[in-house]
């Protein structure tokens, strides 16, 4: 055997350990520089996902200003409300100052009725700074929301006055001045010879077997306090008697002798609807001191608003300012009406809870509340428009249904401070619907539905039913008018023709008179 192949390596004992310390060494450094990788891997995700805001937004009103910050993740605030001057100091933890924010000093308008101005900046390391200018003492409420619908988490601060706005006084002043301005034609009236005729639902001329005109002629000049005699108008047709005018007049003289006094309401249900009798004829409502003559109120209620946009079209076209407008015209021809008067539940686009908007309804003692829509179905196929009152018991379809339901989310889209809210008092306040009110409601919203079928399809026949948290004011009746399909594409396109939307405030507003001509309303104890 060859001596090579009986020599074997050969490695002392020293070498041996030295060996096997070095590869425990790099065992150790091959761990810790995994550990320091793992370490970067998991703080970069972490780094990324630190909180971010997505969008500020402001929705000025007077009834109060709403500044929403929304963001990826739920935001920690402190907030403190310091005097002279007034202002509010917002520090917003676990932010740095970004586009976003800073953009929210240019989205306060000059006329805000709340905010004079807003500052923000880098107060510390990951505390941002928001202080708000007051133009005067304010009541904040500020809450967070959780993700809802195409909104991530968002913080609110609602800034309402100390004063709170009264729709009553409101109305009242309003009043005031439409008064004067009646006084200023009844002066012109005395002073020229009579102007022609005039109708009250739009270009159109009514049709002869509508008593609305005559009731508003007749009740226009009991507004007045007319005694003058004058010659009795011709009626436009042959009629049985008594003869109809054919169209209401501003105030003018017109003998009245001995109307009939309005008949209380027995709850029997009974009425000329239809507007085929000629026998409606009756006393203005009037109040116990001195006579003074009640006008009628109609609480006008435009969907949706600020946070919450109602349906969007495939075009873009928001709900919430749709109802918006129609909502302004009606109010307009409803005011231009002598014996009527309208208030409004939201004037601007700002959110009004559903509470509220029955809240104030009956604040100002309304005889009447419209609803105003444009909704969306679940497919563009969809179309027509609709006329809803309240259901005690169900809903009258599966649409009517799932509207409602959609309706009633309105709340939770806007977003509402639910630890103000009474809760007790709200459950009460939608417990006490009565059957009188949604059989008056039905009865309303039949005269209503009838117009707007003259100038849309309608979707369905005869007015709908279904739990609508707004139409719950215990002691008015109360309609929601869908005034078409928002999702449709062609009833988008309809919506947004300026000539439509007046359109169908005149169908409402030709509804509201035929209800009252067939339906006098009770005397009240509320004055002018």
């Amino acid at each position: 055997m060859s001596r090579k192949m009986l020599i074997k390596p050969f490695r002392s004992i020293e070498s041996a350990a030295t060996a096997t310390h070095n590869w425990r060494r790099r065992q150790i450094l091959k761990a810790g520089a995994s550990t320091l990788v793992l370490g970067l891997t998991v703080t970069a995700p972490r780094l990324a996902w630190a909180t971010s805001v997505i969008g500020v937004r402001v929705w000025p009103a007077r009834d109060y200003t709403r500044v929403t910050i929304e963001s990826d993740q739920p935001l920690q605030n402190t907030q403190q409300l310091l005097q002279g001057p007034d202002r509010l100091v917002v520090d917003l933890n676990g932010l740095d100052l970004d586009d976003a924010l800073k953009n929210l000093v240019s989205k306060i308008t000059p006329n805000d009725p709340q905010i004079q101005a807003v500052r923000v900046g880098q107060y510390q390391p990951n505390v941002v700074r928001m202080v708000f200018d007051l133009k005067g003492a304010v009541k904040p409420q500020v809450f967070n929301l959780q993700p809802v619908g195409s909104y991530k988490y968002r913080l609110v601060f609602d800034l309402y006055p100390a004063v709170a706005p009264d729709p009553l006084m409101d109305l009242l002043a309003q009043t005031e001045r439409k008064q004067q301005q009646l006084d200023a034609r009844e002066a012109m009236r005395d002073s020229t010879p009579p102007a022609p005729p005039s109708t009250l639902a739009g270009p159109n001329n009514p049709p002869a077997h509508d008593n609305s005109d005559a009731f508003f002629e007749r009740y226009a000049q009991n507004d007045v306090g007319s005694t003058a005699p004058s010659t009795p108008s011709t009626p436009s047709s042959p009629r049985p008697t008594p003869p109809v005018p054919p169209a209401a007049v501003l105030p003018r003289p017109k003998p009245a002798p001995k109307p009939p006094v309005i008949a209380q309401d027995n709850g029997s249900g009974s009425d000329n609807s239809g507007g085929q009798d000629d026998n409606y004829g009756f006393t203005t409502p009037k109040s116990s001191k001195g006579g003074t003559t009640r006008l009628l109120t109609v609480a006008i209620d435009p969907g949706h608003g600020g946070e919450d946009p109602g349906a969007i079209g495939s075009a873009g076209t928001y709900e919430k300012h749709i109802a918006l407008d129609i909502a302004k015209k009606l109010r307009m021809k409803i005011d231009a009406q002598p014996n009527m008067r309208a208030m409004m539940t939201r004037d601007a686009d700002f959110f009004v809870p559903l509470n509220v908007r029955v809240q104030k309804a009956r604040r100002v003692g309304a005889d009447l509340f419209v609803s105003i829509h444009a909704d969306a179905f679940t497919t563009p196929e969809a179309r027509g428009s609709s006329v809803f009152a309240l259901s005690e018991h169900g809903a009258s379809s599966a649409a009517a249904r799932w509207m409602a339901t959609k309706e009633n989310s309105s709340d939770q889209i806007g977003g509402i401070n639910v630890k103000t809210a009474d809760a007790s008092v709200n459950r009460a306040l939608f417990d006490m619907s009565t059957t009188a009110q949604i059989r008056d409601s039905l009865r309303y919203g039949g005269f209503v539905l009838n117009e707007v079928g003259g100038i849309n399809k309608l979707h369905k026949g005869s007015v709908e039913q279904a739990g609508f948290a707004v139409l719950k004011a215990p002691d008015i009746p109360s309609i929601l008018v869908e005034t078409a399909f928002i999702s449709n594409p062609e009833e988008e396109q309809k919506l947004n023709d300026n000539a439509y939307r007046d359109k169908m405030a005149n169908a409402i507003l030709k509804g509201i008179t035929r209800y009252f001509a067939a339906n006098p309303p009770l005397a009240k104890g509320r004055m002018t």
